[in-house]
Order: C-alpha cells, then structure tokens, then sequence
C-alpha cells in the first residue's frame, strides 16, 4: 500500500444514522453536524490514523469511507 499524497474522508450523510460512534473514535477527522449526521472535518487526512480507521470499520451503514484520491483504491474500511 503507497502512502503518497493526502487521503480523501467522505461521510455519505445520507446514509448516515448519527450514531455518533465515528465522531467519539475519530474527533479529529469526524464531527456530527448540526443535523445529528457525521460529516469529514476537513475532507482529507494526511494518514491513516488507527482512530479513522476503526471509525470507518465500526460504523454500522458503512457511511465513511476513506479513499487514495489518485488511484480511487480505498484503505478504509477494509474489504
């Protein structure tokens, strides 16, 4: 897997639940709006923290995903 360039975080907020699971795992890549849905704080992360990871994993409508924007491979969550 490269680790080249920033990688892209999207929260599909129309799938979203609002659970609030990825924004108490997560807080410095995901936040709930005002609506009660999750949404990506800044839209791209330079890594692939161990926290947006396990966020992207534990969501239960599989809403966030994180993805390499130059290949469209995703790292998170895994297949």
């Amino acid at each position: 897997m490269s680790a080249a360039g920033p990688l892209e975080v999207a929260v599909d907020r129309a799938r979203c639940v609002g659970t609030g699971l990825c924004a108490a795992t997560a807080p410095a890549d995901l936040a709930l709006g005002p609506d009660g849905r999750a949404l990506a704080r800044q839209g791209t992360a330079a890594a692939l923290s161990a926290e947006l990871a396990e966020a992207a994993e534990m969501c239960p409508v599989e809403a966030i995903t994180v993805r390499r924007p130059a290949t469209g491979e995703q790292v998170a969550p895994a297949y």
